[in-house]
């Protein structure tokens, strides 16, 4: 169930990150490749970062076609996204517990320690919508609007505790995606966020 998750999420994923491409005029190569990026990245990332080599994507040569396909896929169907919003949030949310929870696996099958194991799975869930966000010369959205991170942060940390509980792993997936989709989506409806940090010198001078 959780591959099949994954799947949809990085479709969901690669189709919002050709989306920001587009905002951005990008032709067709730089709309892959964001896509690409988007959805795949976090994975990247965090194999880098833990040396559990080789990638990923690179033994799965279908993750490259099918979020590159989605990408340019979304060209033809951009005028009609905007019908699809709420379904793209869902989506959305559900591909970043679903990358928490599989980087949490992978730090864990290499032996790291919690610590560890959810930056691995944070990492994970965010980077691609990082490097989006950077590659298109925004301010990442995942560390400035609604709770996004906080949430990643949140499933990893629950879905550990009941793992160090035995809880039964299909009952600890359908708790973590529960609660990582009952914060997310609330989040969005009531636009919770943490607080912000802004720094302005000038505010303080006499």
């Amino acid at each position: 169930m959780l591959l099949y998750i994954y799947l949809i999420a990085i479709t969901a994923e690669a189709m919002s990150g050709a989306l920001a491409a587009g905002r951005r005029n990008m032709d067709l190569f730089g709309v892959g490749f964001i896509a690409f990026i988007t959805a795949l990245g976090g994975g990247t990332v965090r194999d880098m970062l833990l040396g559990n080599y080789p990638v990923t994507w690179t033994q799965h040569p279908m993750y490259i076609h099918l979020t590159i396909s989605a990408g340019l896929l979304t060209m033809l169907v951009a005028r009609y996204m905007h019908r699809l919003h709420t379904i793209f949030l869902v989506l959305d949310a559900m591909g970043l517990i679903a990358f928490t929870v599989i980087g949490c696996n992978v730090a864990l099958e290499l032996g790291y320690t919690t610590t560890v194991v959810i930056m691995a799975g944070m990492t994970t869930g965010i980077f691609g919508g990082i490097l989006r966000d950077i590659l298109c010369n925004r301010t990442p959205m995942v560390l400035r609007k609604e709770l996004y991170a906080s949430v990643s942060l949140l499933v990893a940390i629950l879905y550990l505790t009941l793992r160090h509980l035995d809880v039964n792993h299909d009952l600890n997936l359908l708790a973590s995606f529960v609660f990582g989709l009952t914060i997310r989506l609330a989040a969005i409806r009531w636009s919770w966020s943490l607080p912000v940090f802004s720094y302005a010198p000038g505010r303080w001078s006499d």
